[in-house]
């Protein structure tokens, strides 16, 4: 009775096994390595229909110290992260002997976490300078008169900051939920030493009118105010293209706000608005620190754009010939 079971187990199991060949079922055997070619995890029974993601999934539950978060999986020791929405059979790889490499990206923290620190950090240091400017420059530092650019710029630089919370809380959508814990020192560390030292000057008892007067100051007031409405408005449309809890993308086109138009001439004007609005504040305070900032601030937007412009061209045949990364006719 026993032989007669395992005779029809055998059977039963080849008949499946035929079946599965017949239907153009593959059985995968995905081995990780780490960048120095070293095996570290091997996965059996796989059905290629199984995403990054769920392969991230997976190499968690065995290797409890890299979190989903911290993986970044490639084909190549050294070649580029492979998007979680990828299957193993989108990767071309061989059933039998699949390969993928993994990267620990090391501790990870919320996008989210990062930008209101690194914004809240400016919105309070700036302020200090301006509201007790007897403990930072001396007694006498209070009963200096405060110049009409001094004031504005207070109110300048604080809604910008103001608005970067707001954005982060209730319109920014991000892509991706983390990034290494690293970029929040390195991040905040930008625009807090940044905000001493732009506050330091500007609030400065001895720190003089620009050279036009108020004419100069109420300039860059206006070119800043009309800016950050439009980095503003960028930013809304921009959500509106991506569904929550998507990583969609869309062509980014005009919607109907006059501020979207530069779209038709640039990829990310919501960078080119950014930096029109330390523009804006860099005339109104005429204030060397500020240039500085700006012309730092334009220099890593204008590697952002340029990274963001070629990959809308590559993902999108269609995309507009005539538009630049963030500077119209130029950049």
């Amino acid at each position: 009775m026993n032989l007669r079971a395992v005779a029809v187990h055998c059977i039963v199991s080849v008949c499946l096994s035929l079946r599965n060949d017949s239907a153009g079922i593959m059985s995968f055997r995905l081995e990780i390595f780490d960048g120095k070619g070293k095996s570290v995890l091997l996965l059996e029974n796989l059905n290629g229909k199984e995403t990054i993601l769920a392969i991230k999934k997976r190499i968690a539950q065995k290797k409890l110290h890299l979190t989903v978060e911290r993986q970044s999986l490639r084909t190549e020791a050294k070649g580029k992260n492979i998007p979680n929405e990828k299957t193993l059979e989108d990767l071309g790889l061989s059933a039998s002997n699949a390969q993928l490499f993994i990267k620990d990206l090391g501790p990870q923290i919320a996008w989210k976490t990062v930008f209101l620190l690194e914004y809240a950090g400016p919105l309070f240091i700036y302020p200090l300078f301006y509201c007790r400017p007897s403990i930072l420059y001396g007694s006498g530092a209070g009963t200096a008169e405060v110049k009409p650019a001094v004031y504005l710029a207070l109110l300048a630089w604080s809604f910008h900051y103001a608005k970067r919370i707001f954005e982060t809380l209730f319109i920014h959508r991000f892509s991706n939920s983390t990034m290494p814990l690293f970029n929040l020192f390195k991040n905040c560390g930008y625009y807090w030493g940044f905000a001493a030292f732009i506050a330091y000057f500007v609030n400065h008892p001895k720190y003089s009118d620009p050279i036009l007067g108020s004419a100069q100051v109420y300039l860059g007031l206006g070119l800043f105010c009309i800016a950050e409405f439009g980095n503003l408005s960028i930013h809304i449309l921009q959500r509106n293209l991506r569904p929550e809890g998507t990583r969609e993308r869309k062509i980014p086109r005009p919607d109907g706000n006059p501020m979207s138009l530069l779209f038709d001439y640039v990829s990310c004007p919501n960078y080119t608005y950014e930096v029109l609005s330390w523009v804006g504040f860099t005339i109104m305070t005429q204030s060397l620190p500020t240039a500085v900032f700006t012309a730092a601030g334009f220099a890593q937007m204008t590697l952002w754009a340029l990274g963001k412009h070629k990959n809308y061209k590559k993902e999108f045949p269609d995309y507009p010939k005539q538009r630049k990364a963030i500077l119209p006719f130029v950049i």
